[in-house]
C-alpha cells in the first residue's frame, strides 16, 4: 500500500490524463539491468526459435503438410505475441519507457488479446488435424486440402479479432479517474477496465462471454477430439500401431498444457492471490505471454521428428 501510494504521488505530476504507468518488479529497479539479461534472453529465443520453425517448414518441402501448415500458424502467432509486448516489458527494466498513451495501451491490449485467441483457435484446428489423421486416415487429404487450410486460417483470424473489437474500441471512449498505475509491464483489457470510472458493464459481460465461447470451449473441444482419438486407438489391435498412434499426439498435448497452465494459474491467482506481492503478479503475466512462444518451437523440435532432423541438418550446414 504503501509503495501504491509512494507511485500515485509520483505519477501526477507527470503525466496525464490519456496516459498510464506500466508497473515493473516494484522494489527491485537497482536490479534491473540484471533482470533485462534473463528477458531479453528469452525474447531472442522466442524470436529465433519461432523463425527458425517457420523458415523450415517454408524451405522443406517433405513439411508441406496440414499437420505443418497448422504448426506454421502456431509458430507465426507466438512470434506476434513475443513481439507485441518486448518494447514495454525490454523498455521498463532498461529505463527507456515508463509510461503508455491510452491509444497505444488499447492497440497492445488489442495484439495481446487477439493473439491468445488465436493460440487458442490454432490448438483446437491442430487437435482437429490429428483426429482425422488417426480416425479418419484414409480421407485425410481429402479433407485437409490446401484450399480449405487457408480458409481455416482466415477464419481462425477473423474469429480472433473480430469479436473483440467492440469491447476493445470501447475503451477509447471510458473516462478513467483512478490511479493510472497498470498491473503488467503491458497492457490488458480487464487493467484498464479496473482503472475506469465509466459503466463498464457491457465491456465485462462481453468478456466474459467471450471468453466462455473461445478459451473454454476450444479447452472442451480439444479435450473431446482426445476422447475420440483415444477411443480410436484402443481399438487397434498392434502395440505398435498404438504407440505410433499416441506418439504423434504428444507434440500438440505438450502445447496445449503449456498454453492453458499459465492462462488458469493468471487467472486463479487475480482471484484469489490479492495478497500476494506486486512482483509476483507481474512474474505471472509475463509468464503467461511467454511461456508458450518460449517453449512450443522447443517442444516441437523435440517431439516431432521431421522438424528435428530438418534444424539439425541446418545446423550442420551452418556449421560446415
Amino acid at each position: 500500500k504503501y509503495l501504491s501510494s509512494r507511485i500515485t504521488g509520483l505519477v501526477s505530476p507527470i503525466m496525464n490524463s490519456s496516459s498510464f504507468l506500466l508497473t515493473g518488479f516494484s522494489g527491485l529497479e537497482q536490479q534491473y539491468p540484471w533482470i533485462s539479461i534473463p528477458f531479453l534472453t528469452i525474447y531472442a529465443l522466442v524470436l529465433s526459435g519461432n523463425c527458425m520453425v517457420l523458415h523450415v517448414i517454408r524451405t522443406e518441402p517433405s513439411l508441406h503438410q496440414p499437420m505443418f501448415y497448422f504448426l506454421a500458424m502456431l509458430a507465426l502467432t507466438d512470434l506476434c505475441m513475443g513481439l507485441s509486448t518486448f518494447h514495454t516489458v525490454l523498455g521498463i527494466l532498461w529505463g527507456f519507457i515508463r509510461e503508455i498513451s491510452l491509444n497505444s495501451c488499447i492497440a497492445q491490449s488489442y495484439f495481446i488479446h487477439g493473439l491468445s485467441f488465436m493460440e487458442s483457435s490454432v490448438l483446437l484446428t491442430m487437435a482437429f488435424d490429428r483426429y482425422v489423421a488417426i480416425c479418419n486416415p484414409l480421407r485425410y487429404s481429402s479433407i485437409l486440402t490446401n484450399s480449405r487450410i487457408f480458409k481455416i486460417g482466415l477464419a481462425i483470424v477473423g474469429r480472433s479479432f473480430f469479436f473483440i473489437t467492440p469491447p476493445i474500441i470501447n475503451l477509447k471512449f471510458f473516462h478513467y479517474c483512478h490511479s493510472h498505475i497498470l498491473s503488467h509491464s503491458f497492457c490488458l483489457h480487464q487493467d484498464l477496465l479496473r482503472l475506469a470510472c465509466s459503466d463498464i458493464r457491457f465491456n465485462s459481460y462481453y468478456a466474459l462471454i467471450l471468453v466462455i465461447f473461445t478459451l473454454l470451449l476450444d479447452a472442451i473441444l480439444i479435450l473431446y477430439s482426445y476422447f475420440l482419438i483415444l477411443r480410436s486407438v484402443l481399438v487397434i489391435a498392434s502395440q505398435e500401431e498404438r504407440h505410433k498412434s499416441f506418439q504423434t499426439c504428444v507434440s500438440h498435448i505438450c502445447a496445449v498444457l503449456v498454453f492453458y497452465i499459465p492462462i488458469i494459474s493468471l487467472t486463479m491467482m487475480h482471484r484469489f492471490g490479492k495478497h500476494l506481492s506486486p512482483v509476483v503478479h507481474v512474474l505471472m503475466g509475463n509468464i503467461y505471454i511467454l511461456f508458450p512462444p518460449l517453449m512450443n518451437p522447443i517442444i516441437y523440435s523435440v517431439k516431432t521428428q521431421q522438424i528435428r532432423s530438418r534444424m539439425l541438418r541446418l545446423f550442420s550446414l551452418k556449421i560446415y
